[in-house]
């Protein structure tokens, strides 16, 4: 029996194979990613150190969102009735800590990762200090505000330029990468933005009228670094 040459069939038949056929039944390497980032799949598994690293990443950000969310707490429950004004200012804040913690609670759950062992003296300790500073004056909250969001807005900078360096798989498609840190950068980036944007609120509202400014603003500054501190290790 005579073997008939596919190529010479199709020419035969007036039928010509497009070059996109081996496209179409072996998809690029582009279009595989392409495909898992749509389905959310991680395109590159982590290393077992940018795993650790991002683990502690989601941790202490939960952490520091229950205690931003505990800081408003505790000033709104001071200042709300007190000062009509400021009720609403506080409000928006508050309500932007708590789309914050909550979404630092839901990728705790979807990563696995557990909460730091110190989060009741979180709770406490962050309700006291809001709480605090707004019975002293509502300049001295919102210079507690401009504190914590300084240095927050700074925590959130140093982890935006450790998982851009580090992690961003430089052999993928331009734009794209592991779906899991693309997804942690952009809610850090925009979380970052919301604090700086606080920090701002503060300042417009007379922070800076505090008194005393510099020791205020200097101990909780300390207090929040020595916080970030242990929460991303304990």
């Amino acid at each position: 029996m005579f073997r008939v040459n596919k190529r010479v069939l199709q020419a035969a038949s007036g039928v010509v194979a497009s070059p996109l056929d081996a496209i179409t039944t072996h998809p690029t390497k582009k279009q595989e990613i392409l495909n898992m980032l749509k389905n959310h799949q991680p395109v590159k598994p982590l290393t077992k150190d940018q795993r650790a690293y991002f683990n502690r990443v989601i941790r202490v950000d939960q952490a520091g969102e229950l205690g931003a969310n505990y800081i408003y707490a505790g000033q709104f429950f001071i200042l709300a009735n007190k000062y009509p004004h400021l009720k609403l200012v506080l409000q928006h804040m508050w309500d932007q800590e708590i789309h914050h913690h909550s979404t630092f609670n839901k990728l705790q759950l979807k990563h696995g990762v557990r909460p730091s062992m110190i989060t009741p003296i979180w709770t406490l300790g962050a309700f006291a200090m809001g709480a605090g500073t707004a019975f002293i004056s509502p300049q001295a909250a919102m210079a507690c505000t401009e504190a914590v969001e300084t240095v927050i807005g700074g925590h959130y900078n140093d982890q935006l330029r450790v998982l851009n360096n580090f992690f961003k798989d430089k052999e993928l498609i331009k734009g794209e990468g592991n779906y899991e840190i693309n997804e942690i950068i952009e809610t850090i980036k925009q979380f970052r933005d919301d604090e700086l944007e606080h920090l701002d609120t503060a300042i417009k509202y007379d922070s800076k009228q505090a008194v005393p400014y510099m020791i205020l603003t200097e101990t909780i500054k300390m207090i929040c670094r020595v916080a970030i501190f242990a929460a991303e290790r304990v």
